[in-house]
């Protein structure tokens, strides 16, 4: 059960107008918008960071940062929402949700400019910078905007996975669900947390089970 109770209906006019505005035609509200509509300065706040317009990325350069960040801080909620979303459009196949979760940024289902991203994303996690390095690399292939706004999400998306975590958002109906992570004689089944045969431990860790 979440920390802290959704707004109930009747939505005022304005975040009533936003929904209409901003959820696809016959999905619910989702309960991170319906939590932060508790307190109509937050929610402005919070919805005026978004970046999820046209901007110097491709959508699936944006995804693929958004994805990384997400899973990198844990947030199955964010994750799944935005692959629900996003991820089809996005050409976001299987093993590419694979590597975003388990992978590393060497990984082979993506390209050398796709793997900067990757990379860049895991340095602003891990260390809250971009080395010299990394930055020349991704300077090379990208523009300086680009990169600003590559920051910029992963900073704001490290924000949305606090909150999604924090309040203990359970995933939406939409949303897609980590996959699970295979490893050498054993295998982690895919199933809801808490549920029947939850490979996962009390932290929401992935814990293996013997075939």
């Amino acid at each position: 059960m979440a920390r802290i109770a959704p707004v109930q209906q009747p939505y005022t006019e304005k975040f009533a107008t936003w929904l209409e505005r901003t959820m696809p035609p016959g999905v619910p509200p989702l309960a991170l918008f319906t939590t932060l509509a508790r307190d109509e300065r937050l929610f402005e706040r919070f919805s005026s960071g978004s970046l999820l317009d046209r901007g110097h990325l491709t959508l699936r350069q944006r995804e693929i940062v958004i994805d990384r960040t997400t899973a990198r801080c844990g947030s199955e909620y964010e994750w799944g929402v935005h692959v629900a979303f996003f991820g089809e459009r996005a050409g976001l196949r299987e093993e590419h949700l694979h590597a975003l979760v388990h992978g590393h940024s060497d990984d082979p289902v993506w390209s050398p400019d796709e793997r900067l991203l990757v990379a860049a994303c895991d340095a602003l996690h891990e260390g809250v910078t971009i080395d010299d390095a990394l930055w020349d690399s991704l300077r090379a292939t990208l523009t300086e905007e680009a990169i600003l706004e590559i920051v910029m999400l992963c900073g704001f998306y490290r924000t949305v996975s606090s909150l999604t975590n924090v309040l203990q958002l359970a995933p939406e109906a939409i949303a897609v669900r980590f996959p699970a992570r295979f490893t050498q004689n054993c295998e982690l089944e895919n199933v809801r947390v808490g549920g029947e045969g939850d490979p996962r431990d009390s932290s929401g860790r992935f814990v293996p089970r013997l075939k």
